[in-house]
């Protein structure tokens, strides 16, 4: 099977190092990939700011950037679900990106959901001896389902041991420019969500968005946890290493 990589703008500017557990994850069940060097950001930040025809423009060039890939796979929920749900919106008087975009949705998926529904793979015979929780982010859970394909794989991972977060449906605060527009709030969020995760005693937070992932990771550090903060992707990888 082959297979083209949508890095997403903050996995390419901040955790490389997710993309490549991911590439090593995949190549590991055969998947051949590659990765199209023009894509640019699915312009969600303008479309979570209102600004409508500039994520459409942005949204275009995206689409284009991946319309000789056959499947297309991503480790960001969020961005996922912002093509899924918004682009038919946007391009709901284009005929033509209205088409391409509804084909760019058929053949993407997030990571997890790739590995388990597409590949038939929910165990990819790792052992990762920790104790690890997982943080729900808002857009995979309630837009993309993914949580179910993500316990698929945390329950085949040899040694772990999972415990489950108290209220791990609500959000942590970030919500792309949420986070910025209301600042006060945001930080309430996010101390409610590390105080959750302190009390599983985990060593270890697992999830499917970076953005959300990278907002616990900065509020745990403020407050000196050594809770590790990884990738679904990241835990597999490391797991299928030692």
């Amino acid at each position: 099977m082959k297979a083209s990589i949508f890095i997403t703008c903050i996995c390419d500017s901040m955790y490389p190092r997710v993309g490549e557990a991911m590439v090593r994850v995949l190549k590991q069940q055969g998947v051949s990939l590659d990765f199209p060097p023009g894509q640019t950001c699915c312009g969600q930040p303008a479309l979570s700011s209102g600004y409508w025809d500039d994520a459409r423009e942005v949204a275009k060039g995206f689409i284009d950037s991946f319309r000789d890939s056959e499947i297309i796979v991503t480790p960001a929920g969020s961005c996922l679900s912002a093509i899924k749900e918004f682009y038919p919106v946007l391009f709901e008087k284009d005929s033509k990106y209205l088409e391409r975009s509804k084909e760019l949705i058929r053949k993407t998926h997030e990571f997890s959901e790739f590995l388990v529904e597409v590949l038939q793979v929910s165990n990819v015979n790792a052992s990762f001896p920790y104790k690890v929780t997982y943080h729900s982010s808002c857009h995979p859970r309630r837009f993309l389902g993914v949580d179910k394909y993500v316990y698929d794989l945390l329950k085949n991972v040899e040694k772990l041991d999972f415990i489950p977060l108290a209220h791990e449906e609500q959000c942590c605060g970030f919500g792309g420019t949420f986070s910025v527009k209301m600042p006060e709030i945001s930080e309430s969020m996010v101390n409610a969500k590390v105080a959750d995760i302190m009390a599983t005693g985990a060593d270890v937070v697992v999830g499917t968005d970076l953005s959300c992932l990278m907002n616990i990771d900065g509020r745990l550090r403020k407050q000196g946890a050594k809770v590790r903060v990884m990738h679904i992707a990241e835990l597999l990888d490391e797991g299928m290493r030692t």
